[in-house]
């Protein structure tokens, strides 16, 4: 078990829009943190998922981490471009992956963090970068691995997410355990 866990927006969101932001904060145990600008994500994103709110506030992933050293900026802001694909017309755009991927290499505090994220691009490039990388389905694995849902309450949860967001799903229940 990684002693960190950053999620993304995204996977906040999931968690969210079927009103069970309470569901993750018991699942992190503790272990959750985040980034300035998924927090500030968050904060724009609890506008239009009201469950989000609860997570904003509630302050289960701590204070966000500022990343405010010139060189460090400057280097999230080459691989927001660079890797991510965001724009300088949109400076918010992939700021929140480029900070949690930067944090979790650069940072030896965070060394043995995990990142979750469902962006397939984002995901590939931190694995391949050696991040703890996982998808809020592994997060559901794990909730059936430590006893916290069943494989099927897991699968009815992920297949809720789908429907609202979409969410690439194992196959069935089984495939979670």
């Amino acid at each position: 078990m990684a002693a960190a866990v950053f999620p993304d927006n995204t996977v906040m969101c999931n968690f969210a829009c079927i009103g069970r932001v309470d569901l993750l904060a018991a699942h992190l145990r503790g272990r959750g943190r985040w980034v300035e600008a998924v927090a500030a994500e968050a904060e724009a994103s609890a506008g239009h998922l009201p469950d989000l709110r609860r997570l904003v506030n509630a302050g289960w992933l701590g204070e966000p981490i500022e990343i405010i050293e010139e060189p460090h900026v400057r280097a999230v802001e080459r691989l927001r471009i660079d890797v991510f694909g965001g724009t300088r017309a949109r400076p918010l755009q992939h700021l929140g992956e480029a900070q949690s991927c930067f944090l979790l290499t650069n940072d030896p505090t965070w060394s043995d963090a995990a990142w979750v994220t469902d962006d397939r691009d984002a995901y590939e490039y931190a694995k391949a970068r050696g991040i703890i990388t996982k998808r809020t389905v592994d997060l559901f694995r794990e909730m059936v691995a430590w006893s916290d849902l069943t494989a099927d309450a897991a699968f009815s949860l992920l297949e809720e997410i789908d429907g609202i967001r979409g969410l690439r799903l194992p196959a069935g229940p089984k495939d979670l355990q």
